[in-house]
């Protein structure tokens, strides 16, 4: 039997890919399930298979526990794949269509999410302690971080072959890349007041957020402009697919070591190359070149990521405990998030129009996904990291497996119209 544990770092990558590339198969040829969702609900059955194989007596779970032990999650994500993703995500973005939706994204974003965030993390601090279980209140708005934001992979993908209006998916699309990089932004605040590196005054909480936020948005700015203004100058579309990855592969690494939302600027950096480069920077041949060689970037990554977060229930201890909980937390973030959404709502109605049911659609097409693991996976070893875990991946499950395949039906029942 292969030794799990000594795979180097091209045979780990190898033996996933082909992993990604079989589950791939067997979805498009037999399952036929969107594919994101069906790649994650295969990995998770595999998953859940070889637990029960491990009742009698094959211990296969060790064996592939072992591996995904060596697929760091957090450093895969944040500092890999997710640059890529959220720039090819804003990329096709209409820059026009989002300026018509800026106060609802906006409001959405910062309003929405911070509301979010402290009533997810008031109310769970209140469970934990009816339950006997000693986390911090900053555990539990950490917590209110990293499952409020939706996961602009998850949704950007559950859009694709949805029939809900342009004005709506675009709400839904651009809410979906901002509060991710504020999310992020949110998490690294609270979690220097959590484990204690950083005071909780606001001096500190404003001055972070400005530094984080701020820098994202005027780092992406400069990347965006500078590959225009290189794309601009050549017409060859090799070099200008090439100079699209350097930006974001240099540009993100940049961002990051300047403490600066690297993805914010991954955001902002593909709004601009997509709208302002794509018309004044491209030819036809390039700009043809260009979508397809980041439409194929984001289908394998999304591919990847979904097979390992299906995955990683194997790194997962649950007790009965902690799934009781689970199962309450996954109907109380639902419902937060409506409230968090309807407030907002209720208040710009009386100068900017929204399709009926929005906050509902909006409530069940927010689905949460790979960024919400790889946050709670970074949290300090401990009994807080371990409760948090559980409850993340059962929001996580929940919302790609049940909210992402009911969701056609939903807008049937709640016509945006």
């Amino acid at each position: 039997m292969i030794d799990m544990t000594s795979l180097s770092t091209y045979e780990v990558s190898t033996l996933l890919l082909c992993v990604v590339a079989a589950m791939a198969y067997i979805n498009e040829k037999f399952v036929r399930l969107p594919t994101a969702i069906g790649l994650m609900s295969i990995s998770l059955a595999v998953s859940l298979a070889l637990v029960a194989l491990n009742n009698f007596g094959f211990a296969f779970d060790q064996q592939v526990a072992s591996f995904i032990q060596q697929i760091d999650f957090y450093e895969a994500l944040m500092e890999g794949m997710l640059s890529f993703l959220l720039f090819a995500g804003a990329l096709h973005v209409d820059l026009n269509e989002l300026k018509e939706q800026k106060w609802p994204v906006l409001t959405f974003a910062t309003v929405g999410l911070m509301t979010s965030i402290g009533l997810i993390g008031g109310s769970t601090w209140l469970l934990f302690n009816w339950a006997d279980l000693n986390i911090s209140i900053w555990y539990c708005l950490l917590f209110g971080s990293l499952i409020s934001p939706t996961d602009p992979i998850a949704v950007l993908a559950l859009l694709k072959n949805s029939t809900a209006p342009r004005s709506l998916r675009v709400k839904i699309a651009g809410e979906s890349l901002f509060n991710d990089g504020v999310g992020v932004v949110a998490f690294l605040v609270l979690l220097g007041i959590a484990t204690g590196s950083k005071e909780a005054t606001l001096a500190n909480i404003g001055g972070l957020f400005f530094q984080e936020a701020g820098g994202g948005i005027l780092i992406g700015l400069i990347l965006g402009w500078l590959c225009n203004a290189l794309l601009k100058s050549i017409d060859n579309y090799v070099v200008e697919v090439l100079l699209s990855l350097a930006i974001v592969m240099g540009g993100y690494n940049l961002a990051m070591s300047f403490h600066l939302s690297g993805p914010i600027a991954m955001v902002v950096a593909g709004l601009m190359v997509g709208n302002h480069g794509r018309k004044e920077a491209m030819s036809d041949v390039t700009r043809d070149h260009l979508d397809k060689f980041w439409l194929l970037i984001d289908e394998i990554l999304n591919s990847v990521l979904f097979v390992l977060i299906g995955l990683e229930v194997l790194l997962i201890s649950f007790d009965s405990k902690e799934i009781a909980l689970g199962l309450i937390i996954i109907p109380l973030v639902l419902l937060i998030r409506l409230l968090s959404l309807s407030i907002p709502i209720t208040l710009m109605k009386t100068f900017h129009d929204f399709s009926h049911n929005i906050a509902k659609i909006m409530t069940w097409g927010g689905l949460r996904g790979g960024i919400s693991v790889a946050l709670v996976l970074s949290l300090p070893q401990g009994e807080e990291r371990d409760i948090l875990m559980v409850a993340t991946y059962m929001v996580v499950v929940f919302s790609i497996i049940v909210q992402g395949l009911t969701f056609t039906k939903f807008l049937e029942k709640f016509p945006p119209k």
